[in-house]
């Protein structure tokens, strides 16, 4: 099923709670991914849904989920599996925004970097919707401070990084654990085998929605290159980085030792620059985005998966100083 229109909220059959928070944050059309996965999603079906970032696939998941809840019952009903801390946060705060006008809901994120006590009192309280990348689900799941054998929704949101970053078992052992007659939610960028071997497993009947994104790249975002020999790129950076007025710059490479390696020497031409990737310990991944965030850092050297989800105002400029694999992470990593 492809889509590229869109209907009124109101056509939707949602929760007028939940209408009155869209409303609110200024939603007065669904985007096409909304408008194809919500009705499905409303009547109960399962749903594989191929769109990018930035499409509106949280809500596209959130609002039906915030529209057929029991909050009366304090237990997890809702687990969505994200693959970075910085998505899961995101994504915990988009169901705080549309529960606005349903006091009773609780939302909370689990993720590794954070203490435990800080999850396990949350747990205790009683949530209704668990956000969470899959190690630490999996950490609550062993200690038996979470249980899922009740739960009615599961979301897999970014399901294609998640199996790029070696969570596939962890994703089925989190599967195996839920019971059978809930409902599921896939959300991907792209399709690949596995994917599509994960969902013929786990899904009953799907609805399938792809979005095709009408615009590659936001209109108001100046797109300049430069054809450079491969041994003169850090040349060509550090002129650029020489002449243009910038605030906060995100510098893309492709591996982990590249971050590291290209950041000690932007630092050595006297630029005040940082790595981000998958290897750091979560308290340094947050205090270096905390300093980007504050001034006191002006360049991040990021992988694609380190900069998923990441939203700092700052950012002026973002470079590829390594090509992307493919369009859709060109379009991600610059249309922030």
């Amino acid at each position: 099923m492809t889509t590229d229109h869109a209907d009124s909220f109101d056509d939707l059959g949602i929760d007028d709670r939940v209408r009155r928070a869209l409303n609110d944050v200024g939603y007065e059309t669904p985007s096409p991914i909304q408008a194809a996965t919500i009705p499905p999603l409303m009547a109960g079906r399962d749903v594989v849904g191929l769109a990018q970032t930035g499409t509106g696939k949280t809500a596209a998941f959130a609002i039906p989920i915030l529209s057929r809840i029991d909050t009366s019952a304090r237990k997890p009903q809702a687990l969505v599996l994200a693959p970075t801390r910085e998505l899961a946060l995101q994504v915990a705060e988009a169901f705080g925004r549309y529960a606005t006008h349903i006091p009773e809901l609780r939302v909370l994120p689990i993720y590794g970097g954070q203490s435990y006590g800080v999850q396990l009192s949350g747990l205790r309280r009683g949530a209704q919707v668990i956000v969470g990348t899959p190690g630490r689900v999996i950490d609550h799941l062993d200690k038996g401070t979470l249980d899922i054998s009740e739960l009615e929704f599961l979301v897999l949101d970014e399901a294609d990084e998640m199996l790029t970053m070696g969570f596939a078992e962890d994703v089925e052992r989190i599967l195996a654990d839920t019971p059978d007659t809930k409902q599921v939610a896939l959300f991907s960028a792209t399709m690949p085998k596995a994917i599509g071997r994960l969902a013929q497993k786990y899904l009953h009947d799907p609805v399938e929605v792809t979005v095709k994104s009408k615009t590659s790249t936001a209109q108001n975002i100046t797109q300049k290159f430069l054809q450079v020999s491969h041994q003169r790129k850090l040349d060509a950076l550090t002129r650029v980085l020489e002449v243009e007025q910038f605030d906060g710059m995100i510098v893309f490479v492709r591996t982990k030792q590249a971050t590291e390696e290209l950041a000690e020497k932007l630092r050595a031409r006297g630029h005040s620059a940082m790595a981000i990737n998958g290897d750091m310990v979560q308290a340094q991944r947050e205090r270096t985005i905390n300093q980007l965030k504050d001034g006191s850092l002006d360049i991040l050297v990021a992988t694609d998966v380190a900069a998923r989800g990441l939203d700092v105002d700052r950012i002026s400029h973002v470079v590829n100083y390594d090509i992307p694999h493919d369009t859709e992470s060109y379009v991600h990593r610059i249309g922030r």
